[in-house]
């Protein structure tokens, strides 16, 4: 049944105080044994709402009566000793074989703060299942890493989370905490091609330098790394395709700090694995976090994750010329790099290859001329070329300065109140510009 360990004389043996002379008296009045030390498995709760079982199933994996020993032990820990999960038992197991059977207050309190943590973990994850309408945040990872530094070598640095789930890493040193930043980027991005043909991306601070979709990953690859060589040096790679021996052979003459793939082949890993700090890893299909969640003044910013991709039901013809199938293509294609590019970004596209892009900058019109500026500078031809901005245009003059660059399609969200003056500039230079109706600021 449901009731096991809910008893008088359990509690009682665990939670008695062992120098108060009324708690002695009582063990002795109702014949309480002595407990010294509580072990604990609790039902597996996690794991059940993870295996989409029924919810009676995952109701019936709540652990009543083994939360209450963990917290009662631990509360107790002067006189009790409380393991409150399989990991510790080596622990435990070293403690007493070395002291023959005997603990220290320190250790009982060292494995006491280990319990409550067990427990308030534990309530989290119910909590955060039954929870529907409170706005509340909780959140709680058993799992963490301690990195080299945080962002600089000043900083201290902690991973919370699960690696292992998202990647196999087969080669190189640890990640570090801007490792860690980029691959984040670089994995929301690569998700927005996954099923597609071959593409590959070039990340540098949270940012793509190169990205390109081609019929092979190795001509992916180079028309990434054209886009710009310069800032792909100590940068991070990912495709969404079986990385090949051509395209290793390619990526190692070039320093990166890590490379993701679904997959590679055998002589492919060979080559990178050539020098022993490139990281290499496996990415795995796994569920994120459907939020983002960061630090602000004395609190959090929590918000809903931005899952929206622009797709071709989205559209809403803003111009008199309208863009063929295939720019179309770039345009949507200049859309999703757009999307996880710092803001005010500007991005523009050729031929799905992005040629340049202006990033993080204070003006939308600052950050086109960084981009044609960029483009230039490595010798593409913006003839024909689609430009997208994360946010509408209050003026024309993004659109003009464009289209004198040699832009011939615009993707933008729509939505100022001054759209017409874009339109009418559009309209009157044959240009195509399309509306998605959806902002993608990324700050």
């Amino acid at each position: 049944g449901r009731v096991k360990t809910l008893h008088p004389k359990v509690f009682g043996g665990i939670l008695n105080r062992q120098d108060h002379e009324s708690d002695i008296a009582e063990m002795k009045d109702f014949n309480i044994p002595q407990l010294d030390l509580v072990i604990v498995d609790l039902y597996p709760f996690e794991k059940t709402v993870a295996s989409n079982a029924s919810e009676q199933e995952i109701i019936e994996k709540i652990d009543i009566g083994g939360i209450s020993l963990i917290r009662a032990a631990a509360k107790n820990y002067k006189d009790t000793v409380i393991v409150s999960s399989m990991e510790q038992y080596n622990d435990f197991l070293s403690i007493i074989n070395k002291s023959e059977g005997k603990t220290t207050i320190a250790e009982r309190k060292r494995f006491a703060s280990k319990a409550f943590n067990i427990s308030s973990h534990y309530d989290t994850a119910i909590f955060n299942y039954f929870n529907e309408e409170e706005i509340v945040y909780k959140a709680s990872e058993n799992k963490s890493k301690i990195l080299r530094y945080g962002e600089n070598p000043h900083q201290k640095g902690y991973f919370f989370g699960d690696l292992e789930n998202m990647f196999d890493k087969l080669n190189g040193k640890e990640l570090s905490y801007n490792n860690l930043l980029d691959v984040d980027a670089a994995v929301n991005l690569i998700n927005e091609f996954i099923e597609e043909p071959p593409t590959f991306a070039i990340l540098k601070h949270n940012n793509a330098c190169g990205l390109a979709q081609r019929s092979t990953i190795h001509d992916a690859y180079l028309d990434a790394l054209a886009g710009d060589p310069v800032s792909a040096f100590g940068g991070i790679l990912i495709a969404n395709d079986t990385i090949d021996l051509a395209t290793a052979q390619e990526i190692h003459k070039l320093f990166c700090e890590v490379v993701i793939a679904p997959s590679y082949d055998d002589d492919a890993l060979k080559i990178l694995k050539g020098k022993k700090n490139r990281i290499i890893l496996i990415q795995k299909t796994t569920k994120l976090p459907q939020q983002t969640v960061r630090t602000a003044l004395n609190g959090f910013l929590v918000q809903d994750k931005d899952n929206k991709t622009d797709l071709l039901e989205d559209i809403i013809y803003a111009t008199n010329n309208k863009p063929s199938e295939k720019e179309l293509d770039d345009l949507l294609f200049a859309s999703k790099v757009c999307k996880h590019t710092k803001s005010n970004t500007i991005v523009l596209v050729k031929n799905k290859q992005l040629l340049a892009s202006g990033t993080g900058q204070t003006s939308r019109v600052d950050a086109l001329k960084q981009a044609i500026e960029k483009a230039k500078s490595f010798d593409f031809d913006l003839s024909d070329s689609a430009m997208a901005s994360d946010a509408f245009f209050p003026f024309p003059d993004c659109v003009e300065i464009a289209h004198k660059a040699g832009v011939k399609n615009v993707i933008q969200p729509g939505g100022s109140i001054k759209d017409q003056l874009s339109i009418d500039y559009c309209d009157k230079n044959k240009l195509a510009m399309i509306f998605t109706g959806t902002r993608h600021f990324k700050h």
